[in-house]
């Protein structure tokens, strides 16, 4: 039987649009994660950014791989229930974690987060993976947008740096251009989300987020987890997260030191 807090209409749904809301996932854990991103923001880790241009309002800063370090986000990895939820999602009876990441937009950010998909700045193939990107404070235009079924498409969305926006690898063409999917028509899943709710979606999805225009932080915590068949994949360059020195050789499962196995096959 599937998590409580998942039906077999969420699986059915992630499995076809590679996106689905999943209702409180984190909601007895807030304090924690409020906690958490209040220490990495104040000491923030080797990969934190400030992802504004000159002229850009507000305050748009992100970090990653940091559960090491803080032990709220330690905490809430291994004691709340999103190991047996993705488990359910994708399918898959063993879980293992990749990576946090932090993402706050202060009240007024004019910054969007723009349209990517995760799975090419990552060293990771497979159909059995899932990020959660979870809301601390209420979101309605803020929120995140996912592109449906956008995991199935042939060819990957070429990967770019977000400030410059140009190619994050060498070979453009192994990729298809960054659409714009308000205008080209495509079906956008997005939610109006209270704190602790979480989006679940696929590497492979499509998404992005406007701005915050309201006068309300926007804190997000989200948490990627990789599934039975997640296996280490070269790709043409320096990746993101880029893990320096992990030793790891192709379609080799991830190596578990680095890497823990939140629930076992």
């Amino acid at each position: 039987m599937p998590h409580p807090l998942v039906t077999q209409n969420d699986i059915d749904t992630y499995q076809r649009d590679g996106v689905v809301l999943i209702k409180g996932l984190f909601a007895d854990h807030l304090d924690a994660l409020r906690a958490g991103i209040a220490r990495n923001m104040a000491a923030p880790g080797p990969y934190a950014a400030e992802n504004l241009k000159p002229g850009d309002t507000g305050r748009f800063f992100d970090d990653y791989c940091n559960w090491q370090r803080i032990p709220e986000f330690d905490d809430v990895i291994r004691n709340s229930p999103v190991a047996d939820v993705a488990a359910d999602l994708m399918q898959s009876t063993r879980v293992q974690l990749f990576h946090d990441h932090v993402l706050v937009k202060e009240p007024g950010t004019t910054k969007a987060t723009p349209w990517h998909q995760d799975g090419p700045y990552y060293f990771v193939q497979g159909r059995q993976t899932i990020s959660f990107w979870s809301p601390l404070d209420a979101v309605s235009d803020a929120t995140l947008r996912c592109v449906a079924g956008s995991h199935l498409w042939p060819k990957s969305v070429l990967p770019t740096r977000w400030l410059n926006e140009d190619s994050f690898y060498a070979d453009e063409s192994a990729y298809i251009p960054v659409p714009d999917p308000d205008a080209e028509g495509m079906t956008i899943r997005e939610w109006t989300m209270e704190p602790g709710d979480a989006v679940g979606f696929h590497f492979s999805i499509l998404h992005g987020a406007r701005g915050n225009a309201s006068s309300s932080r926007r804190r997000a915590f989200s948490l990627r987890l990789l599934g039975e068949d997640a296996r280490y994949t070269q790709r043409p360059g320096k990746t993101s997260p880029p893990f320096p020195g992990h030793d790891m050789v192709q379609d080799q499962r991830l190596r578990e030191d680095w890497f823990p196995v939140l629930r076992p096959s």
